[in-house]
């Protein structure tokens, strides 16, 4: 998924700079801005456990797979439904499940409804985030999703692999530049070919890990740590609004909405981190609060706070120092609709050992 501020390509860099500073005897990761899971997925295929949390649900969603299951998912239940399944060796149970929901036929749910054109013709806003099938298919596929669930034919680990696989298969079919805040006119290649459900990756390890789907600063005084990371955002641009339509897929729960983007209330959601005036009084209060060994903190060069006010800060806790790379920009839209002062920006690692 592309996904704003995403660490996929700092992994190594991370993963280098962390095993600089930390000692030998450090089992757990807290990965409490988590995302797509993409830090925590790394950390827990290196050996960790993994303690995982985001404000947005479906960010939940993803990290409540990528990082809470753990063993492999055996669907069986679900012989009740497909009988085949049967036959299908466990570790092929998972595709052979999201084949037999991509065949299903689609039908005009709440994403047709609301985000396709056909759903929304005549309408003052006609939207077009979706081709009409593939809203139509996301609909069935999530109602029937939801109802195994209800009818107890899934586990709770199988219904949120499901969800995932969904979420994750829906986004590369979305007729979108990159984020939700607009769709194109136009549908584009990628949107107009039929929507195909792709399984999540499973990542089995014996580990027993945690996922939360709280405000960072009412989680982080319940969990401890030995390696607490940080991803917070950098600027006033709330995730809430650029993934609205990955949250209503997730939740499904026929949200009033808005706009000429259909956007749901995300007054809830809203982060003081993408707050001018008050992100360095919550981050000092993270900080505090925090019980790890190690705090790491990613930033970059043109976030809301200053290196100076992130060194202060973290320097209540114990010994402070810092780790740079230099890295390409995250576009979400077209440079003509968009001036960027540079197409490179310098991610700052901060870090402090803590007393």
């Amino acid at each position: 998924m592309n996904y704003i501020g995403s660490k996929l390509s700092l992994l190594e860099f991370l993963e280098e700079s962390i095993s600089k500073v930390v000692g030998k005897n450090c089992n757990t990761f807290c990965d409490l801005f988590a995302g797509t899971g993409i830090v925590g997925r790394y950390f827990k295929k290196k050996g960790y456990k993994i303690i995982a949390n985001d404000i947005q649900y479906y960010s939940y969603i993803l990290n409540r797979h990528y990082i809470g299951n753990h063993k492999e998912l055996k669907f069986l239940n679900l012989l009740k439904v497909i009988p085949g399944l049967i036959k299908i060796k466990e570790k092929d149970r998972k595709l052979f499940v999201c084949n037999y929901l991509s065949c299903i036929n689609g039908i005009k749910g709440f994403i047709y409804n609301n985000y396709c054109v056909g759903g929304t013709k005549n309408n003052i806003i006609e939207r077009q985030y979706f081709s009409d099938e593939n809203g139509m298919r996301c609909d069935a596929i999530r109602q029937k999703i939801e109802e195994w669930k209800d009818k107890k034919f899934i586990s709770g680990d199988e219904y949120y692999f499901l969800i995932t696989s969904l979420i994750e298969s829906i986004d590369k079919y979305a007729n979108t530049a990159s984020v939700y805040g607009a769709f194109l006119k136009k549908l584009k290649k990628t949107a107009q070919k039929r929507l195909l459900l792709k399984p999540a990756e499973l990542i089995v390890n014996d580990q027993e890990h945690q996922v939360f789907n709280e405000d960072i600063n009412s989680v982080v005084g319940k969990i401890e740590g030995d390696i607490l990371y940080l991803d917070p955002p950098y600027n006033q641009r709330q995730y809430a609004t650029n993934y609205h339509i990955l949250e209503t897929i997730a939740r499904y729960d026929n949200p009033i909405i808005h706009g000429k983007t259909g956007l749901r209330d995300y007054q809830i959601q809203k982060s003081l981190y993408c707050s001018r005036t008050q992100v360095k009084k919550t981050f000092r209060d993270l900080i505090l609060k925090a019980k790890a060994k190690y705090i790491f903190l990613s930033y970059n060069n043109e976030g809301l706070m200053s290196f100076n006010d992130i060194k202060e800060i973290m320097s209540l806790r114990g010994k402070y120092g810092n780790f740079t790379k230099e890295y390409s920009r995250f576009k979400a839209d077209k440079s003509k609709n968009r001036k960027f002062i540079a197409n490179k920006t310098v991610e700052y690692l901060h870090y402090v050992i803590c007393n």
